[in-house]
């Protein structure tokens, strides 16, 4: 009986063993999990906008117009010198300026006679710089601002502190710049820059030698004198206005020689063509100048004489 007892247990024990290993093995396989899903693919980013075309520039309008400028003062100031401006304009800007002055006398221009060293400003006026090097700082002032009103001024002279090194009065330059500008395009005349001379080869029986002394810039006559000298040296003009020739009180005329011969010299400087004047008779008198009546075919023949000859050196 005891025997068969064991046997019953055994088998119970062994019949529990293989359900519980069998439910272990169903279970483990339940409790494997399932494998992750895939994450769900990312919704695509919106494309980005098309860059926008560029606005257009508008070109920007040239300040000027092309080309070379000139103006010069209406007369000459008591020191002799005329102030002149030359200005050259390319792409619509200033490139290049040219302060400068012409003499009563003719011969070489301000800034050729300053560095000859016959100006002296630094030697005789205490000045920080000669005339020319200063004349050369307002010229650069002027090329960086691109405008003539663009200075101010520190007296009713016309000095300013707007550019450093520079003491001389500054305000003829900028005037005479904005007038050239206003002015236009002038163009560049046929002549060789630089001082001419032409003299009669001899004494006339009036017993005056007539000379001109012209001054060209920019290719153009900016200055002319016509004058004489007789055998004691004494120039013609001088001499006249200083009351010794009296050609109205002993020669009936309207008007005296210096002041004729001024008229004449203004009507050349205004046509700047040796061939624009016709004479009434051989002597040599003409209805094209007002005011003046006396013979002025010699001042012509002479300015041709001396262009033909070219420009000539600055004398000792």
């Amino acid at each position: 009986m005891r025997k068969n007892v064991l046997a019953v247990l055994s088998a119970v024990v062994l019949i529990s063993l293989f359900v519980f290993t069998g439910c272990s093995k169903s279970e483990a396989k339940t409790a494997t999990p399932a494998p992750a899903a895939a994450p769900a693919a990312a919704a695509p980013a919106p494309a980005a906008p098309a860059p926008a075309a560029p606005a257009a520039v508008a070109p920007v309008a040239a300040k000027y117009a092309d080309g070379i400028y000139f103006a010069a003062d209406d007369a000459f100031a008591s020191s002799g010198w005329k102030e002149t401006v030359t200005l050259t304009v390319s792409g619509g800007k200033i490139v290049n300026a040219d302060w400068n002055a012409v003499n009563v006398a003719g011969g070489a221009d301000k800034k050729t006679y300053d560095k000859a060293g016959k100006y002296n400003m630094v030697k005789f006026g205490k000045a920080q710089a000669e005339w020319y090097q200063q004349a050369e700082r307002a010229e650069a002032y002027l090329l960086k601002t691109q405008d003539p009103a663009a200075i101010s001024y520190k007296d009713s002279e016309g000095h300013t502190d707007d550019i450093a090194g520079v003491s001389v009065h500054v305000n003829a330059f900028f005037e005479l710049a904005a007038k050239a500008l206003a002015a236009g395009p002038v163009g560049r005349g046929p002549y060789a820059d630089g001082a001419y001379f032409a003299i009669d080869a001899a004494y006339p029986s009036s017993g005056w030698k007539e000379y001109v002394s012209l001054t060209v810039l920019n290719g153009r006559i900016a200055a002319v004198n016509w004058s004489a000298v007789n055998r004691n040296g004494d120039d013609k003009k001088a001499y006249d206005k200083a009351g010794k020739y009296n050609m109205v009180k002993f020669g009936k005329a309207q008007d005296e020689w210096y002041v004729q011969a001024q008229k004449t010299e203004d009507y050349l400087l205004k046509t700047q063509d040796i061939n624009a004047i016709t004479y009434k008779d051989e002597a040599g008198h003409t209805d094209d100048i007002a005011g003046v009546s006396v013979h002025v075919n010699s001042l012509f023949d002479l300015v041709k004489k001396a262009l033909d000859n070219g420009p000539v050196g600055l004398g000792p």
